[in-house]
This record gives structure tokens, C-alpha cells and sequence, in this order.
């Protein structure tokens, strides 16, 4: 299953069927200030603008960043809901999680363009995955971890 892809059972009226390949698309983040937080995953964190579309009846507008499009790459929506500056995470939310070959030079390379490292890169108490915790502007984590199967031209610049 190289591809990311697997065939995935549904619940429907309590029997199980499959429905065929799944995988996911992407992950939908509010933001405060939609500009900052584009700046933020292209400037710092290395990912490409990859649309936007508005929506003035409703009043918000939606941002597409990744390492690519869909359906090869999973992408980040960033919903920006007009006149909302800021969210209360909550305590169900964890972190989005980014695989690269260096996260130390990453993390050199984020604290250069002005991001905040919140845990620097180390192996996980307990294991040997090297691991570190970024912040974005608008307080949410992402887990960079050292994956050797990445080559260095990916993701972040």
C-alpha cells in the first residue's frame, strides 16, 4: 500500500460494504487573518498557495496550501470566517504533522523566517523518531518528524 491508499469499510444501516480507495484530502484549519497564516505555511513552513476562492454571501473566504495538490498530496484548507479575529482551540485538537528528511536545519530554517519552535528537535522520551513541535500564528501545533525516506527538496526552503 506504497501509495497511501486503502480500501476502507462504511457502516450503512449496520452493515459493513466497501466503498473503494480512501484517502485524505485534506484538513480544514480556521484562521484570524488569513494573509498572515498563508504567509506563515509559504514563507516559513515551506508549502505553495495552491488556490483561494471567496465566498461573499456567506462571508468567508478559504486558502489551499500543501507540498502539492490533490489527489497526490494532502492539503491544508485555511477558512477565514470575515469579522472572526481569533478561535479558543479547545482541548480536542492535537497537531497536523509534517514528515522531512532534516527537521533540525527545518527548525534553523522556521526560526530564521520568524516562526516559533515549541519543542526543539530530539528524539521522543522513550524512542528514537526525532521529532519537534512548531506553532503557527494562530496557536495551532505541527510535529515535525525526521523521516529518512524524504529527500531534502521537499517541503520546507
Amino acid at each position: 500500500m506504497g501509495s497511501g491508499v486503502v480500501k476502507a469499510p462504511i457502516v450503512a444501516d449496520g452493515d459493513w460494504f466497501t466503498i473503494g480507495a480512501m484517502k485524505i484530502l485534506h484538513t480544514m484549519l480556521r484562521v484570524g487573518n488569513l494573509q498572515r497564516s498563508i504567509d506563515f505555511y509559504t514563507q516559513v513552513i515551506g508549502m505553495k498557495l495552491l488556490r483561494t476562492s471567496d465566498n461573499p454571501e456567506y462571508k468567508y473566504t478559504l486558502a489551499f496550501v500543501g507540498f502539492g495538490s490533490n489527489p497526490d498530496h494532502a492539503e491544508l484548507e485555511l477558512t477565514y470566517n470575515w469579522g472572526v479575529e481569533s478561535y479558543e482551540l479547545g482541548t480536542a485538537y492535537g497537531h497536523v504533522a509534517l514528515g522531512m528528511s532534516d527537521i533540525y536545519a527545518a527548525c534553523d530554517r522556521i526560526k530564521a523566517a520568524g516562526g516559533n519552535v515549541t519543542r526543539a528537535p530530539g528524539p521522543v522520551q522513550g524512542g528514537t523518531t526525532h521529532i519537534a513541535f512548531v506553532t503557527d500564528p494562530d496557536g495551532y501545533k505541527i510535529e515535525l518528524i525526521q523521516r529518512a525516506e524524504y529527500t531534502a527538496d521537499q517541503g520546507l526552503r
